[in-house]
């Protein structure tokens, strides 16, 4: 694999993203549960949820997403 110090920001970017929603659907698998199961839930609301989950990613800079990364690589 590439050292993330070379990769691009996209790269990182879309590294950044999938460990953050794996880690949001983790932190929040008991509420997106019940979300998900309660009677008025539609399917086409889960893109809608994704979207909603991946808005935090702008939270974070891209100095902050490249380390994030970088560290999770670490721990692997």
């Amino acid at each position: 694999m590439t050292d993330s110090k070379q990769k691009t920001h996209q790269e990182v970017s879309s590294e950044f993203t999938s460990y953050y929603l794996q880690r949001a659907t983790k932190e929040f698998a008991e509420d997106l549960d019940k979300v998900r199961t309660a009677d008025d839930f539609k399917n086409d609301a889960i893109h809608l949820l994704v979207n909603a989950l991946q808005q935090g990613t702008a939270l974070f800079s891209p100095d902050e997403q490249r380390r994030i990364v970088e560290t999770a690589a670490e721990g692997k």
